[in-house]
């Protein structure tokens, strides 16, 4: 597309004069700008003044956007319509995260259930009131698309010895419109570690609630798409989870995660002790070898049981799932003791949410979440670090070949 007259004109005389103008910058907007009207005259139907039999609708003013490039921040002019909307496809967002937001916050806009906040969103986006509900279906089409390849991808590429699994809670609405109740409903992510020590995103779902039959039917899904070779699932302590595991990953140890259980430990003893409770509980992790570590269990059991009973019948009941880490090599347990990295995972997803409040439906929780944990997880597998070494893996898959399940101390 060639410059317009016009715009070349002043384009020329600010590389003329050079009177405080960056003219690389200034170029940068010149382009864009040609762009963005050139893009908006196909919607339109029409040039800028121009009568035609194809023209669909009329140019209202133009709204300001601030767009930083690689020359600097630039202001174009966008166009808006009298009928429909319009936002160029030159700027549109090319991550695929935010544009899943942008979907999500349109569909919550089209279906009437938008706030001052999501108002302000639209605006911030460069679209308007007049989104058409076609443009919004187009956008969910593509994302739903590529999400839903990557919810349902093969996993028989590799075995995975090392499985976490957590929810995080979203609010969505039940029933489309102003009139749907919002509910609070479970978003279950799983992560694995790979044979070779690279980490990678599982699976995700979303349910009503994090009991048994919703949870067995998210593992199977995993188990069906390939999952195998699981030696140890981490996670926290739910009834549902836990039962779900015991019927559908049977022969594999369970990690209950040790910072869940350090809070259930907390919550039996006075708030004036918590400090001096927490400090002598993590003594216990800080051994050099299982034997050891055992035995700290024992003996800050007998310790805390004799200030606050209800302590060591809680950890009687939970040593065998809090420990299970020491039965792997020693340079994993940072990374396998607790549910921590997938925590992490889940606070990405929480502060993208944030920014949508309430979610018009379950399906747009799939894709902005889905979106994401495919760029998360396209980062890891794209990195040259792996998370668990190579050699320290290997140690573990001789113990796959033998059978073993002795713990191992390694050095990296």
């Amino acid at each position: 597309m060639a410059l317009s007259q016009s715009a070349l004109s002043e384009l020329l005389e600010a590389f003329r004069t050079g009177d405080g103008v960056d003219m690389i910058r200034e170029s940068v907007r010149t382009v864009l700008q040609e762009l963005v009207e050139f893009e908006a005259a196909g919607v339109i139907g029409a040039e800028r003044y121009e009568r035609t039999e194809d023209r669909v609708t009329e140019c209202n003013g133009t709204r300001p956007k601030l767009l930083a490039t690689k020359a600097g921040d630039v202001q174009v002019r966008i166009p808006k319509l009298r009928k429909g909307s319009f936002f160029p496809s030159i700027l549109e967002p090319r991550r695929r995260i935010d544009q899943a937001l942008y979907a999500v916050v349109m569909e919550a806009y089209v279906h009437g259930v938008s706030t001052r906040s999501v108002d302000d969103l639209v605006a911030a986006m460069g679209a308007d009131s007049g989104i058409s509900k076609s443009e919004v279906s187009r956008i969910c089409e593509q994302l739903d698309e590529s999400v839903g390849a990557f919810r349902t991808r093969q996993l028989d590429h590799s075995a995975f010895p090392y499985v976490y699994l957590d929810a995080t809670y979203l609010h969505v609405r039940n029933k489309p419109g102003k009139g749907g109740q919002v509910v609070s409903m479970a978003v279950v992510v799983a992560t694995g570690i790979a044979a070779d020590g690279s980490r990678e995103v599982l699976g995700l779902d979303v349910g009503d609630s994090e009991d048994e039959t919703f949870w067995r039917s998210f593992l199977l899904s995993l188990k069906q798409r390939g999952l195998t070779g699981v030696r140890l699932v981490i996670s926290d302590q739910h009834s549902g989870l836990v039962k779900a595991l015991k019927r559908s990953f049977q022969g594999c140890g369970h990690q209950r995660c040790r910072v869940h259980f350090a809070r259930n430990l907390l919550a039996h003893v006075p708030k004036s002790h918590a400090d001096m409770v927490a400090a002598v509980f993590r003594t216990i992790f800080a051994q050099p070898d299982p034997e050891a570590v055992t035995a700290a269990w024992d003996e800050v059991r007998d310790q805390l049981a004799a200030s606050f009973p209800k302590v060591g019948p809680l950890m009687d009941e939970a040593k065998a799932e809090v420990l299970a880490f020491t039965a792997f090599p020693k340079t994993h347990w940072r990374k396998v003791w607790s549910t921590n990295p997938l925590e992490r995972v889940n606070k990405e997803i929480k502060r993208r949410s944030r920014v949508v409040g309430i979610f018009p439906n379950a399906a747009a929780v799939i894709r902005l979440v889905g979106a994401v944990l495919i760029d998360m997880h396209d980062e890891w597998i794209a990195g040259d670090r792996r998370y668990l070494s190579e050699e320290s893996m290997a140690l573990l898959n001789d113990t796959m070949d033998t059978g073993e399940h002795a713990a191992i101390d390694s050095g990296e």
